[in-house]
């Protein structure tokens, strides 16, 4: 029968292991294994585990809603870490736990109130892309999408298709500033919004945006038309005097860089053609429609 040593040493190594993971599915061989029926196996799955602990020669496993799963080893039994999915050995096979670590979901993006504006810095400059791609991208930054990444940008006067790499310190800085801004003005307006109640009509679109979803509205710091960029279902808005220095045409012409980073962020590659103002179409893709008075 494992004793202190041999319990001891499996807790250890399962806290390492399991921790923070979400039990995706119990699965037992047979009735008799579990000695408990209140609360039924069924409440395991989808349960996160928090705590792994030794109580005498017993496993217990802390899961969230306090709920605790126990496992007695008894004489022979004995822990085995297999490939998620698995199935039970015939005959010497009695339960298996499917673990879905949360860190699988985790794209690996900094979470601007987390960060320094040294780290954003760096996780800008880290990849060449356009601003818009590089704010939207799940492996740079966390949590932000086409619709704030527009007001952000806007805010901060800076192209959606300026590259990271050419933002001068001044502008890392205004960016920095600006996506904390908008993330925090926004979450209080919409938490302000929703009450006491549950906010079940989200919407990439809001009446008190500045330009996303605004497409030739005027601009609400300088009344110019604001401009599009479109891709299939999606938009990306900005303000061409706020934003390019009033000149669409010039500051947003894609070029063969600036053509590569849309085309891969967008996975699609389409045959492209070039219009005589040096903005580039496609059947399916990213196009601008400018507007200039």
């Amino acid at each position: 029968m494992p004793e202190y040593p041999d319990v001891e040493v499996y807790v250890r190594r399962l806290r390492t292991h399991v921790v923070d993971c979400v039990i995706e599915e119990a699965r037992i061989a047979s009735p008799f294994v579990v000695r408990t029926y209140d609360p039924p196996m069924s409440e395991v799955p989808g349960k996160r585990i928090l705590t792994v602990e030794r109580l005498g020669k017993r496993i217990v496993f802390g899961l969230e809603d306090d709920l605790h799963l126990v496992i007695h080893l008894m004489i022979a039994g004995r822990l085995r870490w297999k490939p998620r999915g698995v199935k039970l050995a015939r005959r010497l096979g009695l339960a298996a736990f499917d673990f879905a670590a949360l860190a699988e979901f985790d794209r690996g993006g900094i979470e601007v109130f987390e960060a320094s504006i040294r780290d954003f810095d760096h996780r800008l400059r880290c990849e060449n892309h356009t601003l818009k791609r590089s704010l939207t991208d799940p492996r740079l930054f966390s949590g932000i999408g086409n619709a704030y990444s527009d007001e952000i940008l806007h805010r901060a006067g800076l192209s959606p298709l300026k590259h990271s790499t050419k933002l001068t310190e001044d502008e890392v800085e205004r960016l920095f500033e600006a996506t904390c801004d908008i993330l925090t003005e926004w979450t209080k307006r919409l938490e302000r919004e929703v009450g006491d109640g549950f906010p079940d009509k989200v919407t990439a679109f809001h009446p008190k945006m500045a330009v996303h979803g605004k497409y030739d509205q005027p601009c609400p710091v300088c009344d110019s038309p604001v401009q599009r960029i479109r891709y299939a279902a999606n938009e990306c808005n900005y303000c061409a005097t706020c934003q390019t220095a009033g000149s669409p045409d010039s500051s947003n012409k894609i070029g063969p860089a600036h053509w590569k980073t849309w085309k891969n962020y967008g996975n699609r590659t389409r045959e492209n053609t070039k219009t005589r103002r040096g903005v580039i179409s496609q059947r399916s893709g990213w196009a601008l429609a400018v507007r200039t008075g």
